[in-house]
């Protein structure tokens, strides 16, 4: 178990660098307005992650997927996890719970950032 936790660890350390650095450099190329950057970064990491799903699949070497999924995209983004939940979702014929994860992800999660950000306001107001 420590041996996995020091693998996410590293993993993420490792991914938020590299999504910190590619952010820098997208905005330095795309400037302010739209958030290039996040929107280049999500894609570029669900594409990774599809990729890996399959290699850990079809190589039975599942040893790495710590250190990669969890860690590595999932320090670089979130998204990529999410991407690869949706997706299982619709694959396994499960439509209807894929719809509701995607709307209810985005959603709530958008509401809890209003509400995180209206207490901080009032508490630091």
């Amino acid at each position: 178990m420590i041996y996995t936790t020091l693998q996410v660890a590293l993993g993420g350390a490792i991914g938020a660098a590299l999504r910190f650095l590619a952010g820098v450099g997208i905005f330095r190329l795309t400037g302010p307005g739209f958030p290039y950057a996040i929107l280049t970064v999500n894609i570029v990491g669900s594409f990774v992650m599809g990729l890996f799903v399959v290699f850990a699949a079809k190589t039975a070497n599942t040893h790495l997927s710590p250190f990669v999924m969890t860690g590595l995209l999932g320090g670089f983004t979130t998204f990529s996890a999410f991407s690869l939940e949706a997706f299982t979702l619709f694959e396994r014929g499960q439509t209807g719970a894929a719809a509701i994860y995607v709307l209810a992800s985005v959603v709530l999660s958008i509401a809890g950032l209003i509400a995180g950000v209206m207490l901080a306001r009032g508490a630091f107001a």
